[in-house]
C-alpha cells in the first residue's frame, strides 16, 4: 500500500494519526504490550551473551540490570498514567500520541534518575573524603563523571528504551478505531414525510 504525497491532504492522513481504542480485552493486550515494552532488545540480547559481572543490588550493579529494573517499574506505571489520561480527557487519541507520551516521560525519568545517581554518588564520595579539599575534589570528579559525561548517555539510553516501549504499547495494546457511522436520510428506518 503505497501513498503518494498528493494523497496527504491534512494531518489526519499522516501515519500514526488514525484514532485509536484499546484492543479487544484491554487487560490481556495491555499486559502483552507491557511485556514487549519491557523486553528492550539491546538488554535482552546482550545479557545472555555478556553475563553481568555484578548482580548484587547497588551502584556497582551492571547498568543493563539497572535499566531493566527501571523499565519493569516504569512501563506499567506509564501505561497506568496513559489509561488514566485517556479516561479523563480522551487523549492521547492516536498511536503517535502514545509514543510521544512514552518518549517525554521516559526521557524525563532517565534524566532524573541520572541526576539522582550523580547526587547520591557525590554525597557518598563527600563522606568518604577526609579533608575539605579532598571532598571538594571528589565532588568535582563525581559530578564530571556521573553528571556531565553520564547524563547524555543516560538520556540516549532512556529515550531509546522509551521509544521501543511506546511503539510496543501503541502497536500491541491499541487498534484503530472504526470511523463513526452517520445515518443518512432514508436509511436505517428514517423516513421523511410519513
Amino acid at each position: 500500500m503505497k501513498r503518494d504525497l498528493k494523497d496527504i491532504r491534512d494531518v489526519g492522513d499522516l501515519p500514526g494519526q488514525a484514532p485509536i481504542k484499546w484492543r479487544g480485552s484491554p487487560g490481556l493486550w495491555a499486559l502483552l504490550g507491557g511485556l514487549a515494552a519491557v523486553a528492550w532488545p539491546p538488554l535482552i540480547l546482550t545479557l545472555p551473551l555478556m553475563p553481568p559481572s555484578q548482580i548484587s543490588f547497588g551502584f556497582d550493579m551492571d547498568w543493563r540490570l539497572q535499566v531493566l529494573i527501571a523499565g519493569v517499574i516504569a512501563v506499567p506505571l506509564g501505561m497506568y498514567m496513559l489509561a488514566r489520561e485517556r479516561e479523563r480527557s480522551g487523549s492521547p487519541s492516536t498511536r503517535l500520541g502514545v509514543i510521544w507520551r512514552f518518549l517525554l516521560y521516559g526521557g524525563l525519568l532517565a534524566a532524573v534518575l541520572q541526576i539522582l545517581t550523580a547526587l547520591v554518588m557525590m554525597g557518598l564520595r563527600w563522606v568518604e573524603a577526609g579533608a575539605l579539599a579532598q571532598s571538594l575534589g571528589a565532588a568535582e570528579t563525581t559530578l564530571l563523571i556521573y553528571g556531565v559525561a553520564g547524563l547524555p548517555l543516560a538520556m540516549l539510553i532512556g529515550l531509546s528504551y522509551a521509544l521501543w516501549a511506546g511503539l510496543c504499547v501503541a502497536l500491541i495494546a491499541f487498534t484503530p478505531k472504526p470511523p463513526p457511522v452517520r445515518p443518512r436520510a432514508g436509511l436505517l428506518g428514517e423516513t421523511e414525510g410519513v
